[in-house]
């Protein structure tokens, strides 16, 4: 077996990992490093449950292979709190009660970052296209959206639509 060595950064802190070739983002996340927050939902990138970003863009974990990650950055939820204050999207998700089992919250709080990161002032119409590769079966999306637009400070008039996730 042939290990490849992989060299990044996750949630600001350089790491260096050898991982046989082949092996997928998240099998490095969670068996060699213990990073637990993406979820293992459907290993065919289909449900979002794996979401990370990397180089501020998200990707599925399961279908990333970790030696493309080679100099680049990784952040999972677990590099989102500053201390102990929670970041404003995981207070928002609280308020809005936006998780309820759980499984999907750490990549819908992966894809809202990249939203909020790229588009602070984002319209629901935005919220819901940076979701849509993010499978939810208990909510019914609208904590959801609510608690990304709540994050972002757009729950104003006029910053709704009658479009449903």
């Amino acid at each position: 077996m042939t290990l490849t060595p992989v060299q990044f950064r996750l949630n600001g802190e350089e790491k260096a990992e050898f991982v046989p070739s082949g092996t997928t983002l998240i099998a490095m996340l969670r068996e060699k490093i213990g990073i637990t927050s993406p979820k293992i939902g459907c290993y065919q990138g289909a449900c979002g449950a794996c979401t990370v970003l990397v180089d501020g863009e998200p990707q599925v974990a399961c279908l990333t292979l970790a030696e493309t990650c080679e100099g680049k950055s990784i952040e999972t939820v677990e590099g989102l709190p500053k201390g102990t204050e929670f970041h404003a999207l995981q207070r928002a998700f609280m308020e809005n009660y936006a998780a309820q089992c759980g499984f999907c919250t750490s990549g819908m709080l992966m894809s809202a970052k990249a939203l909020l990161d790229k588009n602070p002032n984002p319209t629901r119409e935005d919220v819901i296209d940076a979701i849509c590769g993010n499978i939810c079966r208990c909510t019914g999306y609208e904590p959801i959206i609510n608690a990304i637009l709540a994050a972002a400070g757009n729950r104003g008039p006029g910053r709704s639509s009658s479009r449903s996730a």
